[in-house]
């Protein structure tokens, strides 16, 4: 059986990045939550763990599974819709884009949304998926209930009245709390939005940062080290009814989308991995090759990118006014080693939330991201660039590279002894580990 990470053979299993790979001893199918219970009893009676695998997007070991992989790819689609209450129940398996396309014919929408919508529901949700927007949470913040299946394999259901402690672990879970199965989500009336994409400079960026990042609804930018480039995208959304705005052309979608961002971008890291010193000439020619665009789409077309070269990536959300000191010193880092990256450093805001795990609880913040071409070394530059966010208190994506174990962490996470009390309840058998739940929440 094939399963999407990128992917396997008879009992191997790859994730989309190709650095986590798995040897399970069984790989099962569900495609009800009769069929995950019936999965979990049965690897507790031959004594293995068992973890929910969805698209394979994480970079971590956060699927990994040497036990039993359970397939969600047949575990889709609404089970509800209740456009008054703006609500909708989804099936945990469907992935980002056929649960926007579902609410779009519904008349219906996420709040917000990362740039890539391969990723399972429940997969994302269980890494701490978000976008970017100083008034907008993660998709965790999101959840107004959920309907998972217990290590001990009872059938449950949990919301902020019901089992609120393990609603408030699970949503934002990791995989370590319960299989879930069934995601209830708060959602928004369908809305567009007009996008603004334009070069621009990175001390002009960090000189009025703040103000920047919340002059739109949703602002992030990309900014190519070895330069001061940088493309700035602003997004506004637009009232109910307003039809103002068009979307981009098709041809000019492609071009950008498909053939600059993809296939010519491919092309240069495979020239820049024959050739690394090559990088900053590289960089300042991106940087310089960008242009301004404006257009106005549907929400979830403006929200998410192709993105088909492969990187690994490490992301930590810090304290928004740490962010332009970090920048800084990390532009000083970039001149003094001349490190080769090719692919530009994201930076994104979101609002703080109540999610026990989440990267934002209790505090607004700002999301760092640094990648990688898969055919470079990443160590070198992932370290520096952990070691510098580690001085404002960072709290790493849960789904990306990072280095860091449960004690450290547990001092970044105000509810983190809280988390693992429930985990403690719910699973004290660890059905539901692995190595790397293992390393981030202990034994």
């Amino acid at each position: 059986m094939s399963v999407k990470g990128d992917q396997v053979g008879p009992d191997r299993w790859e994730n989309w990045a190709g650095n986590v790979r798995a040897l399970r001893a069984r790989c099962v199918a569900a495609a009800s939550t009769a069929d995950v219970v019936a999965a979990v009893r049965a690897a507790r009676a031959d004594g293995l763990r068992v973890k929910a695998v969805g698209s394979g997007h994480s970079f971590t070991g956060a699927a990994y599974t040497d036990g039993v992989l359970l397939d969600l790819r047949a575990l889709t689609g609404l089970v509800q819709v209740d456009p008054a209450a703006g609500r909708v129940r989804v099936r945990a398996g469907t992935t980002l884009r056929d649960l926007n396309r579902l609410l779009d014919a519904a008349g219906l929408a996420m709040a917000n949304l990362g740039d890539i919508d391969a990723q399972s529901i429940s997969g994302a949700l269980a890494t701490g998926t978000h976008g970017t927007g100083a008034a907008f949470g993660g998709l965790a913040s999101t959840v107004t209930a959920l309907r998972l299946v217990l290590a001990d394999g009872t059938d449950v259901t949990c919301s902020a009245t019901e089992r609120p402690e393990l609603f408030a672990a699970a949503r934002l879970g990791l995989g370590a709390f319960g299989l879930v199965t069934e995601v209830e989500l708060a959602v928004l009336p369908a809305y567009r939005i007009r996008a603004v994409e334009r070069p621009a400079r990175l001390p002009d960026l960090l000189a009025d940062f703040d103000a920047t990042m919340t002059g739109h609804d949703h602002v992030e930018f990309f900014w190519f080290p070895h330069t001061d480039g940088c493309l700035l995208k602003t997004n506004t959304r637009l009232a109910p009814g307003d039809r103002s705005g068009e979307p981009l052309p098709a041809w000019r979608a492609w071009l950008g989308g498909e053939l600059v961002d993809n296939a010519l971008f491919e092309g240069l890291n495979r020239a820049l991995t024959a050739c690394p010193r090559a990088t900053p000439w590289a960089n300042r020619v991106s940087a310089a090759a960008m242009s301004r665009r404006e257009f106005t789409d549907v929400s979830h077309r403006v929200f998410v990118s192709p993105r088909r070269v492969k990187f690994r990536e490490s992301e930590y959300a810090v304290p928004r006014a740490a962010a332009p000191e970090i920048l800084r010193y990390l532009a000083g880092w970039f001149d003094r080693t001349r490190e080769p990256v090719s692919f530009p450093l994201e930076v994104r805001y979101a609002a703080a939330d109540d999610v026990w795990l989440s990267t934002a609880y209790g505090r607004d913040v700002a999301y760092l991201a640094i990648h990688q071409y898969v055919g470079m070394d990443h160590t070198r530059v992932f370290r520096a660039f952990e070691d510098v966010l580690a001085r404002y208190d960072g709290r790493p994506h849960w789904g990306k590279l990072h280095r860091l174990d449960a004690e450290v962490l547990a001092a970044r996470y105000p509810r983190f002894g809280d988390a693992l009390a429930v985990r403690d309840l719910v699973d004290p058998d660890r059905v539901f580990a692995n190595p790397y739940l293992d390393r981030v929440l202990g034994p």
